[in-house]
């Protein structure tokens, strides 16, 4: 299959390699009007995955749904054809990708909702040294309320306590360390954070520390198309069906490799 979006130059994968997140500009603007119009599908029709948050203070709704690119058309043709497999593979310098999940991020105008500093991995039923998650925005984000990441933090060997974004904690009784507080010391950190148009990728590693702004204005949405991949080495880990998503319908065991339909595998 030949990619119909550009691969990562060499800078831009020891960027990732470096600081767990490179920004690809422009690198999925073939794909906006078909991802935009699976996701009107989508919220027409939402899945059982469905996640959205209607904020206490009335404010606007901010929706997600996960795990849809069997079902709807566009997206799954983004997997097939877009050559994300093929970028995900030069980032990761993998010799495989294999898709994980797709997650879509609605924040609609005036919505309150701080997405919390957090880190995916432990919310996946995954693991692995190779893992890569695009941020693909479908609408212009400004740099006030865009995707945060904490440069370097993947490489920290450190897995952070796993919180609902309500502030409970997501496996009772869990004894990691809770999450540092990044906005309380901002100063001590790398912070890295674009404007993006659509098209543009924000890609990151499972274990980089990232968080989002409130969406405040007035005018603008912020829909978002995460397409996340994990590369050689991946094995499942059984979490007991709580994370996110949870994938309570796999028969796969901790150890085992992630394979079957849900997670397609492509060569680089």
């Amino acid at each position: 299959m030949t990619p119909s979006a550009s691969l990562p130059s060499q800078d831009d994968i020891a960027q990732f390699d470096r600081d767990g997140a490179v920004l690809l500009r422009g690198v999925f603007k073939d794909w906006v009007e078909p991802l935009r119009a699976g996701t009107a599908q989508l919220m027409a029709d939402p899945s059982p995955l469905e996640r959205s948050y209607q904020p206490a203070d009335g404010s606007a709704p901010f929706f997600q749904d996960l795990c849809n690119w069997q079902r709807i058309p566009d997206y799954r043709r983004f997997v097939m054809e877009s050559g994300a497999a093929q970028i995900a593979s030069a980032l990761m310098q993998s010799q495989t990708a294999r898709f994980f999940h797709d997650h879509i991020l609605v924040k609609e105008p005036g919505n309150s909702i701080v997405t919390p500093w957090h880190q995916d991995l432990p919310y996946y039923c995954v693991s692995g040294d190779k893992s890569v998650s695009m941020w693909i925005a479908l609408d212009p984000v400004p740099r006030d309320v865009t995707l945060e990441l904490v440069a370097g933090s993947h490489q920290q060997g450190r897995i952070y306590k796993p919180m609902r974004f309500d502030g409970t904690e997501l496996y009772a009784g869990d004894t990691t360390v809770a999450m540092p507080d990044i906005d309380a010391h901002r100063d001590d950190h790398t912070i890295l954070g674009w404007a993006v148009e659509p098209g543009d990728a924000v890609c990151f590693h499972f274990g980089t520390i990232h968080g989002a702004p409130a969406n405040l204005a007035k005018q603008s949405r912020r829909r978002i198309f995460s397409a996340r991949w994990v590369g050689d080495g991946a094995h499942f880990i059984d979490r007991g069906g709580k994370g996110s998503p949870p994938f309570r319908h796999l028969s796969l065991k901790t150890g085992d490799a992630l394979t079957g339909g849900d997670f397609p595998e492509f060569s680089a």
